[in-house]
Parts: C-alpha cells; sequence; structure tokens
C-alpha cells in the first residue's frame, strides 16, 4: 500500500502540492472548508434520502440508496484489503456503477485513477503500472469490446491490479455486485487535504499524464460551478460525455448536481437519438457538449419529434466554439448557451448565465475564482498589453502545482512560482473573460506569417456546406508551412457538388480575410480522429496531410 501524499507541502514527492502560504489564504477566503468529495453524498442522503440521485436506464436510485450502495461498495473494497492510498483504475461507462466505486474509494479514502472507456492495452498497462494499482474496475462488453480481455493480459505485464472487478458478466473475475454484499464500511475517512483521485491531462501527445487532486481543491472548484451554474434541487443534468472525463465530472457536472441535490441522468452515448428521448423522458435541464457534438445536434434539432424544452442550459466545452456555431444554439435548440472553458489541471472559465449575448457568444467566459490568477505572456515569458494575444499561464486555489510522478515534466509545465503553462493562447477582453484564440501548436507559420487556425476555422463554419472544420499546419519546403483545411461537409451541400479551394478562398475573401490566412489546400473527410478524451486530434490530421503530400510528390516523380 502506498501512502498518500501531502498536497499541502511543495516538496510532496508524488503530487507537488501548494506552499503554505497559499494553503493558509485559500482556507482563510472560504475555498478549502475541510469537506471532502464524500461528504456531498453523505450530506443529500441525510436531508432528501428519497430524492432522486441518479437514473440509468430503467433503473432509479435515491440518495439515500445510493448512500447506502456506496457504504457496502467501500466494505466491499475494504474486505479485499484496498484502502487508504491505493489505486484504483475506473474505467466504467456511464453507468450507476461509476458512481458507487467513485464513492466507495472517496470514502475510504483509496484513489481511483479515472480511465476512458475508448481506453485500451496500452493506456491501462500504463495506468496499472504506473500507479502500481490494486484493483481494476470494468464493464463486461460495452460497444462490442469485450474488456474482460483486456483484463487478461495486464498480469503478465503489470505488477498491480492485484484485482479485477467487472460491472455485469463477471467471467473469470470478481463480480462488482459481489462488493455489495459486504457488511457497511466504518472505517477511518480520508482528510481533506489528502489526494482524491488521479485525473487524465487531455494532451494530444503520449500517453496522457496523471493529475493529482485534492478532497479541498477539487471540492471547491464543484461548489463554485454549481453556484455559477444556478444548480438546485430540480436541476436534472444529463451526463452525455463520459463520465470520467474531467468536463462532465465538475464543470458542474455529476458531483456538481449531487452537491446541489438535483439528479443525475446517465446516457450510454451523446448521440441526438439516444440524448433527446432521454431529455424528453426525465426533463433534462442542463447537459455538457464539445463542440462537434454540439453541431451534430443542432443539425438533428430541427428535425426531431422530441420534446426538449425542458433544457434549459446547454454547456460547450473541452475546445473552441466559434462565433458561428454559439449564435445557433438558442434560436435552434431553445436553450441558454454557457461557454466552459477550462483544463483538467485546474481553471475552468465560465459565461455567466445572465451575460449580454456578445459575450456569451464571443468569448469562453471568465474565471470561477478571484483568486485565479492570470498571466498572458508573450514569448519573451513578458506578460503583453491589455487585449493582446498569448500564452495563458495561471496559479489558484483549484490549479495543481504539478503532474503526479512527473518533476521532469513539471518543470517544463510549470514556472518556478508555481504558474501553469496550459499551452492555450488567449486574449482578455476589457470585461476580463477570455477568448481563445487556439493552441500554441495549433499556430502556423506560413513564411513567417503567423495564422491562427481557430480565426480560419470559426469563418468556414459559416459556409453553408460545412458542417465543421480544422485547419492544420502541412509542410512545405519554399515557406516552411502552409495551411490546410479539413471540411466535413454539411447535409445541406447539393448532391454532385464539391468545395473546391477556391471556393472556399472565394467565400474567405468576401469575408476580409487576408490573403495569407486562406487555405492553401481543401480535404474532405468524413469524420476527424480523435484523441483519447474525444478532442479532435490535429496531431492525426497534421499525419495524415503529411502522408498525402509525400505520396503524391512520388507519384509525380514516377510519371
Amino acid at each position: 500500500m502506498t501512502a498518500p501524499s501531502t498536497p499541502g507541502s511543495p516538496d510532496a514527492p508524488d503530487a507537488p502540492g501548494w506552499p503554505a502560504e497559499f494553503a493558509a489564504r485559500y482556507r482563510a477566503a472560504g475555498y478549502w472548508t475541510g469537506a471532502t468529495l464524500g461528504g456531498i453524498l453523505d450530506e443529500r442522503a441525510r436531508v432528501r434520502p428519497d430524492a432522486p440521485a441518479v437514473v440509468d436506464g430503467d433503473r432509479r436510485i435515491g440518495y439515500g440508496e445510493l448512500a447506502e450502495r456506496v457504504s457496502r461498495v467501500a466494505g466491499g473494497f475494504a474486505a479485499l484489503g484496498i484502502g487508504a492510498g491505493d489505486h484504483v483504475v475506473v474505467q466504467l461507462p456511464n453507468v450507476a456503477e461509476f458512481l458507487e466505486t467513485v464513492f466507495a474509494l472517496f470514502r475510504i479514502g483509496a484513489l481511483p485513477v479515472f480511465a476512458l472507456p475508448s481506453h485500451r492495452a496500452s493506456e491501462i498497462g500504463y495506468f496499472c503500472e504506473f500507479t502500481d494499482a490494486a484493483a481494476y474496475v470494468i464493464p463486461d462488453v460495452h460497444e462490442g469490446f469485450d474488456h474482460r480481455r483486456l483484463a487478461e493480459g495486464l498480469p503478465a505485464r503489470v505488477g498491480g491490479a492485484r484485482h479485477v472487478i467487472v460491472a455485469g458478466d463477471p467471467g473469470p473475475y470478481l463480480p462488482f455486485d459481489g462488493l455489495r454484499v459486504a457488511e457497511p464500511y466504518v472505517g477511518p475517512r480520508p482528510a481533506p487535504d489528502d489526494l482524491a483521485f488521479l485525473q487524465l491531462s487531455g494532451g494530444s501527445t503520449g500517453v496522457p499524464k496523471l493529475i493529482p487532486r485534492t478532497h479541498d481543491d477539487y471540492l471547491y472548484s464543484v461548489r463554485a460551478s454549481a453556484e455559477i451554474c444556478e444548480l438546485g434541487e430540480r436541476s436534472v443534468y444529463l451526463v452525455a460525455l463520459p463520465a470520467a472525463h474531467n468536463f462532465p465530472l465538475s464543470s458542474p457536472g455529476t458531483l456538481g448536481v449531487l452537491y446541489a441535490g438535483g439528479t443525475v441522468v446517465l446516457a450510454p452515448g451523446p448521440s441526438p437519438e439516444v440524448a433527446f428521448p432521454l431529455i424528453e423522458r426525465e426533463g433534462v435541464t442542463i447537459t455538457a457538449l464539445v463542440p462537434p457534438l454540439a453541431l451534430v445536434w443542432l443539425d438533428a434539432a430541427a428535425r426531431t419529434a422530441h420534446d426538449l424544452s425542458t433544457l434549459d442550459v446547454l454547456q460547450v466545452g473541452g475546445a473552441k466554439f466559434s462565433a458561428e456555431a454559439a449564435r445557433r444554439v438558442r434560436p435552434e435548440l431553445g436553450a441558454t448557451l454557457q461557454q466552459v472553458f477550462g483544463m483538467a489541471e485546474g481553471l475552468v472559465n465560465y459565461t455567466r448565465l445572465n451575460d449580454p449575448d456578445e459575450l456569451v457568444v464571443h468569448t469562453q467566459g471568465r474565471p470561477i475564482s478571484p483568486d485565479d490568477e492570470i498571466r498572458i505572456v508573450g514569448p519573451d515569458g513578458a506578460e503583453v498589453a491589455p487585449g493582446e494575444t498569448g500564452d495563458l499561464l495561471t496559479r489558484g486555489p483549484y490549479t495543481i502545482r504539478g503532474y503526479y510522478r512527473a518533476p521532469e515534466h513539471n518543470a517544463i509545465a510549470f514556472t518556478e512560482d508555481g504558474f501553469y503553462r496550459t499551452g492555450d493562447v488567449v486574449r482578455r477582453t476589457p470585461e476580463g473573460y477570455l477568448v481563445v484564440e487556439g493552441r500554441a501548436k495549433d499556430q502556423i507559420n506560413r513564411g513567417g506569417e503567423k495564422v491562427a487556425a481557430e480565426e480560419v476555422e470559426n469563418h468556414l463554419l459559416a459556409h453553408d456546406w460545412v458542417h465543421d472544420v480544422a485547419v492544420v499546419s502541412m509542410p512545405d519546403d519554399y515557406l516552411g508551412e502552409r495551411t490546410c483545411a479539413f471540411v466535413v461537409p454539411s447535409a445541406s451541400m447539393p448532391s454532385g457538388r464539391r468545395l473546391k479551394l477556391g471556393t472556399v478562398k472565394a467565400f474567405l475573401r468576401e469575408r476580409g480575410l487576408a490573403d495569407y490566412k486562406l487555405p492553401d489546400r481543401v480535404e474532405v473527410i468524413d469524420r476527424f480522429p480523435e484523441t483519447g478524451v474525444g478532442k479532435v486530434s490535429k496531431k492525426e490530421l497534421r499525419v495524415v496531410i503529411t502522408r498525402t503530400l509525400a505520396q503524391r510528390s512520388a507519384q509525380r516523380k514516377e510519371n
């Protein structure tokens, strides 16, 4: 068993924490209240035991019943010898067992390591080995993939994962239902400044880094998010994205809704065909999507026979949501748009529900906390002038001070005075709202002229024939880099027509875009490749176009 780090100490070996003076300031300000994440459920079960907490298909679980289940699952883990400081890799889809598992681990002080259903042997093996996992919790079969087969290969290559626990048909492993027959857990509980779990970074390269979050810091983010999003006991939140992802977990997500005493509705998938009937049946009031899904929902809303009138708020985050698409939300879906820009490492920004349309459409919100410190810097590390674009650095009461067991990377990802280098390129409006202009690596250097991919994408999304677009760099012997626009065509494009480069350039010129920003190439594609956390993989798109150019160059030489 590995003892948990003490995140209050900046010298903690596994998870660098906040210096003592910062921790004292955050407690004095009331951000860190000395509560734990497990206390969310305990309090609601005490006050409203019969109120609906979770809907999973035909299963409806009240707060009291959920708390009882959690206590017994915690007892089941304890009976297996799993306790404080142990790591448990949790790879469950949007099912009630996910919440039972997570809250049970919170209760005993073990650390969930959140994996996504799409992860496979490479990622899972790494998580288990890197954390010396005591257990691995999985479904039997999800979306046609048998996770038990994946688990078979782990013992031979990984020293951890002593127990494999399966929700569903366990095969040769331990049944999840078997955990519930144990006596309720009555042992010690974690301290508020203990590590609570390890989240995955949203990076697009390599195996995801692990993000250590404490009860104190994460609960502040959850509590403040619930207040900003005006959640209450009548809130009904649809979990459309993978439940383990930071966005639907805490912004305000599942934890925010349970903190407010509302109801969590678990959707097995995010498509309109799955989600729209649930919105109508359960009276869903709020949900969260990434931009590509939001576009799909907007297109489907005009054709659906389902009543979506209860949906008050549509949150969009995870990537830049273009102004052109943002304008469509209220007239086409009937919901208030809330833009969310944040990261699993900490900082979260929201547009507020009573903000003017211009702020909601054109910005990605302002930070949660008065103590969220923001720096926007240029290449020399100096802060840029107000309103200018630069790299975003941040620190605050819920932004980590280092990744888990990654001292070399931490030396690059964090400044000496504790600011996290987010990798986002932003500018700040006079109102204090952030506008995301892209990622530093998405900036295209076209012969010395800098092209912000997000700007070009925003313009192209206004074209009737464009459903979605991603602009990336492609290698060029003369300019160093040129621009390529990968386009997913919309259903409104006439049959037999193609979106050609000349058409795209003419359209962008009509919108007043400078010539050096016009794409040098257009590639039509059915769907974008995605990273492990569901974002568009521009890295893979750059690989695709580089390979295509090389193949065509070779063909020309042969001819």
